[in-house]
């Protein structure tokens, strides 16, 4: 079982080091645990005579829910530096072992993000991207009913002032007819 010490001490290190830090696997679910545990010792209202003990279970209670946080907001702010650094480098192993498992799906979504990012601004230098780019955000400047899309989907119906991501044809074609204005750049 975690005690407040232990996750302090999670802090301290986390604290004071750059590299992430080894935690147990199985810290999220004991520090549920243990928070339960205090909830329940902070709860109990009618026990006067063990009055100090649940005081000091209620401050270990808010204390460890803070350290519990800025725990993990340190932890994010690491693996946010180590995916630039592995997409900068190609090396993205470093500190791997020492993440907990939804850090890891973490480290990989942002990953995936910064390639799919690194991808499009190079498609944009060499000229590739506009022509993947099939849709205008518009804004309707009068309501318009529902109608068809190419494909026989339909869309709408818009009022003023409504926001949409519309196909290019369709977008060019309402705002020759003065129905919509584009947000974006055309």
């Amino acid at each position: 079982m975690i005690t407040y010490n232990d996750i302090y001490e999670l802090l301290r290190k986390e604290k004071y080091t750059e590299q992430l830090q080894p935690i147990p696997k199985n810290f999220i679910s004991e520090f549920a645990s243990y928070i339960k545990e205090k909830r329940k010792i902070a709860m109990k209202n009618d026990e006067q005579l063990f009055s100090d003990a649940i005081t000091k279970s209620k401050k270990q209670f808010e204390n460890a829910v803070v350290i519990f946080k800025e725990l993990l907001l340190r932890r994010k702010k690491k693996i946010l530096n180590l995916s630039f650094i592995a997409a900068e480098t190609g090396i993205s192993k470093k500190d791997f072992e020492n993440m907990l498992a939804f850090e890891k799906v973490l480290f990989d979504k942002i990953m995936g993000a910064i390639e799919i990012a690194d991808k499009d601004v190079s498609d944009i230098v060499n000229g590739k991207l506009e022509d993947t780019i099939k849709n205008s955000l518009v804004i309707f400047m009068e309501k318009t009913e529902e109608f068809l899309d190419p494909d026989g989907k339909k869309l709408g119906p818009y009022k003023e002032g409504d926001i949409a991501n519309l196909p290019k044809d369709i977008a060019k074609i309402l705002f020759e007819s003065k129905k919509v204005s584009y947000l974006d750049s055309e």
